[in-house]
């Protein structure tokens, strides 16, 4: 990759950049002035970025988070797709079936980032032109727990996003952290001294 990134301060723990922008929401209808934080309201939340519409790896993506919604949606999790693309493009890529080339209608809102401030904000923006593959996870309180960044070749896996939703909801009822590779369903770690000796005793031939 030769382009710059245009980057921002420091993410992790920081309140998720609000933004207000035109969006096509689920039922394709349009919300000129669709607010993140009011959308949001007190919920989890995945922001997703791809670079363009009407591309090559983008509708895989889009496809794949819109395939897991019941499940996104079974944890409370909001998700909020943006690129630099219009609302009007966004529109049309959703009335394209897959068979051409198209979305379908995917059931999370689509937001038009033609401004390319969204992007900039949230540092993916490559090269003044396009949103890198960028993935974040924002807690109820609005901050950004968890992103993961991809160069534009590179296809993001959506259930690692769905693992991650799990691991801050278990660490946000339980007070446990979750060691590496962990899944709903396994054993969290006591974040002491003591704790760690305790899993590492029954789980370091695991890791």
């Amino acid at each position: 990759m030769t382009d710059t990134v245009e980057t921002v301060g420091h993410l992790i723990g920081a309140p998720a950049p609000d933004f207000t922008a035109p969006a096509v929401m689920g039922d394709n209808t349009i919300d000129d002035a669709f607010n993140l934080k009011s959308y949001i309201d007190g919920s989890y939340a995945l922001v997703f970025f791809w670079p363009l519409d009407f591309t090559f790896v983008c509708p895989s993506e889009i496809l794949a988070h819109d395939h897991r919604m019941s499940e996104f949606e079974s944890r409370g999790v909001k998700v909020v797709g943006v690129s630099v693309d219009s609302h009007f493009t966004h529109l049309a890529w959703k009335k394209t079936t897959p068979e051409n080339g198209g979305l379908g209608q995917v059931k999370f809102p689509m937001v038009a980032d033609l401004t390319k401030d969204i992007a900039r904000s949230f540092g993916v923006l490559l090269g003044n032109s396009v949103a890198l593959r960028g993935s974040f996870l924002i807690d109820k309180a609005g901050n950004i727990r968890h992103y993961v960044i991809n160069d534009l070749p590179l296809g993001r896996n959506v259930d690692e996003s769905l693992r991650m939703v799990d691991a801050l909801q278990f660490h946000d009822e339980h007070g446990e952290v979750c060691p590496a590779g962990w899944k709903k369903g396994a054993e969290g770690m006591t974040a002491t001294p003591e704790g760690v000796a305790k899993f590492l005793a029954a789980h370091a031939d695991d890791m």
